[in-house]
């Protein structure tokens, strides 16, 4: 298994329309559970890896994750965003996360990309705040 950061900016990323705030996908997380995410390039992601919704403002800091439901595939009819991956939120752990997020500091950020793994020091730290 394997923990990935997946940005997200509220600012200009939106899911079919509505803003992707931490508001937002907890809300969808107790109501549809169930997401089909783009990816700016085909991630070696496997069913069971965990993605952790970093959210870009307006607090920089991890507020939500999900589980991967399967290998992120190719969706040749939408040349915008070809590369997607099936996940579903996982409801108490994103609100724990909701409540206590994880800072960009703790988990040791620097330059940041639209998905990368989870640094293995910050593991604890996102296990324990989100009660995993």
């Amino acid at each position: 298994m394997q923990d990935w950061i997946y940005i997200l900016n509220p600012n200009k990323d939106t899911l079919d329309g509505e803003p992707s705030d931490k508001e937002t996908i907890r809300r969808l997380a107790r109501e549809e559970p169930e997401l089909d995410l783009w990816l700016n390039r085909r991630n070696r992601m496997s069913k069971g890896d965990r993605l952790w919704f970093f959210f870009s403002a307006p607090e920089s800091a991890v507020a939500a994750v999900a589980e991967v439901d399967g290998e992120p595939y190719d969706d040749p009819e939408d040349p915008e965003f070809s590369h997607r991956v099936e996940v579903t939120l996982l409801p108490e752990a994103t609100d724990a996360l909701y409540g206590s997020p994880v800072s960009r500091e703790e988990l040791g950020l620097g330059q940041v990309r639209s998905v990368q793994k989870v640094k293995p020091e910050a593991l604890p730290v996102l296990l324990a705040r989100a009660g995993l």
